[in-house]
């Protein structure tokens, strides 16, 4: 197999990942939209519905951003490498990796670093600050 068909083959494959990623958040917007409308008809309590809704929204997203960022990645192995492409590449992945550190933080209430803690606190039956 010659180069040039091994770069098309790793290129094609960064598309499917591409599709599976967006898919994936278009699939998350979808099952957490009729969540959140069955949660709140059913229990009629919009609020607790509400943040539910959020938490798997963001979920979905970013499950869908992790694939994406790989992609990105796997995709570079395709172009010629040049500065601007490797900058394009960091910009690209920084900006997905702060929206997923976003995301996790807002899903979990807490910091990365106190996840731990926090999980300590909720096993012993008590709250964090975070969860208050």
């Amino acid at each position: 197999m010659n180069t040039d068909a091994v770069h098309r083959y790793v290129d094609t494959l960064a598309r499917l990942l591409e599709l599976a990623g967006v898919g994936i958040i278009l699939i998350g917007v979808v099952f957490a939209t009729a969540w959140f409308i069955q949660q709140g008809l059913r229990k009629r309590d919009w609020r607790v519905a509400y943040d539910n809704y959020r938490s798997n929204l963001g979920r979905g997203i970013l499950l869908g951003l992790e694939l994406l960022v790989g992609a990105d990645i796997i995709s570079t192995i395709t172009a010629p490498l040049t500065f601007e492409s490797v900058g394009l590449l960091a910009a690209i992945v920084g900006i997905r990796t702060f929206l997923s550190f976003s995301l996790e933080t807002e899903i979990e209430g807490c910091w990365p670093w106190d996840r731990t803690r926090k999980d300590s606190v909720r096993s012993r039956g008590g709250q964090s600050r975070a969860s208050q």
